[in-house]
């Protein structure tokens, strides 16, 4: 006999309940729809630690932003190359160098892992946006650890997983000495998406050693450095995830869309910022500092600060008020998708004008009718 942790397909795939669960009884099932923390009630003792720790069952406190920026690293190398304006990995480098601890995630084996760097050489694999759910299995009682031993941690990952960590380590322990930095997420995909979709390219993951999926400022899936579709234009994991159609369910309701947040610095993209095209180009990155703290850590990164307006801001980073909407034809992309294990179809059944646009778009980028831009 099974149950589950939380409500049925809203678990976040945090993994805290499985660190508290001292009987080894429980397991996160992955339908591809919906993620689900499964308890095997043989092994189950009702010690009911797993329902106390699950952040669905009991909500973490949030809060307004105090202060709110847009900008980017000074280090104008790093900002070159970087999805948005570099500012994840200007904090990361200005903490390990100053004798901190970082964990965040990267992709490693075929798998999107959490893991730690205490050199600035560690952090360069944090690089880059993963638009999939990382697994952050036994990192929380690691962090703990670190905390117990008065060592400085910065997180930076999933609100979720933020809200788990804090959870878990405790209040008190997270006061002084562990920096949470989420990032604005307009939801996330099961990792499984990805994997089957490159087995749809001929491609298996495990022999991947660098997944990408921006160049730059261009949604563009890079396999080891080199784009896997024609450039300026959307394959079909891109356009599935752009249109809000192959997140897991408990994203529709996610609990920290909005513009209180349980961190004390929350990241992003600075869409619609008013700043000149040539900065936009370059990649600018959006900060909300919610703490002291976060501020602190904020002005001693080298990152250029700049104010920036809130509402406009918000406007144009709508996770910031409420959660993605579901899109209609979400159940018949993915009724496709199960049934036949091909993406191409899957798009093409749910977003089928979309995707012939974009089939078009190939064709013309190839003729150099179009421009790739």
């Amino acid at each position: 006999m099974q149950s589950t942790v939380c409500e049925l397909n809203k678990c976040t795939g945090c993994a805290a309940c499985l660190e508290v669960c001292s009987k080894n009884a429980i397991t996160i099932k992955d339908s591809l729809k919906a993620y689900n923390a499964v308890i095997d009630n043989e092994k189950c003792v009702s010690c009911n630690a797993c329902h106390k720790i699950c952040q669905n069952n009991s909500p973490i406190i949030s809060k307004k932003p105090e202060s709110w920026y847009q900008g980017w690293t000074k280090d104008k190398e790093q900002r070159l190359k970087s999805s948005s304006g570099g500012v994840a990995t200007a904090l990361a480098k200005y903490f390990v160098a100053n004798g901190g601890i970082v964990c965040s995630c990267i992709f490693r084996n075929g798998k999107f892992i959490y893991d730690f760097a205490e050199s600035l050489e560690d952090v360069e694999h944090f690089s880059g946006s993963k638009y999939v759910k990382s697994n952050p299995t036994g990192i929380y009682k690691k962090i703990k650890g670190y905390l117990l031993n008065n060592k400085k941690v910065l997180f930076i990952g999933l609100p979720c997983h933020a809200a788990a960590l804090k959870k878990f380590v405790g209040e008190k322990n997270a006061e002084e000495n562990l920096y949470l930095v989420d990032l604005i997420c307009h939801g996330s995909p099961s990792p499984r998406n990805i994997t089957m979709f490159l087995e749809n390219k001929d491609r298996n993951i495990i022999d991947v050693k660098h997944l990408a999926f921006r160049d730059n400022n261009n949604y563009r899936i890079m396999l080891n450095g080199q784009g896997l579709d024609t450039p300026g234009v959307y394959d079909s994991f891109l356009l599935a995830f752009l249109n809000g159609i192959n997140f897991t369910e408990n994203c529709y309701s996610c609990n920290y869309a909005k513009i209180e947040r349980v961190t004390d610095i929350t990241i992003g993209d600075s869409w619609g910022s008013r700043l000149s095209a040539e900065e936009i180009k370059a990649g600018i990155s959006l900060m909300l500092c919610q703490t002291e703290k976060g501020l602190n850590l904020l002005e001693d990164s080298g990152i250029e600060l700049i104010d920036v307006n809130l509402d406009n801001a918000v406007a144009h980073n709508h996770q910031l008020e409420h959660p993605y909407i579901k899109p209609t034809k979400y159940d018949k992309f993915f009724n496709v998708l199960l049934k036949t294990s091909n993406y191409d179809n899957a798009v093409k059944a749910s977003l089928t004008r979309t995707y012939i646009n974009q089939q078009i778009k190939r064709i013309l980028v190839k003729l150099k009718i179009v421009s790739k831009n």
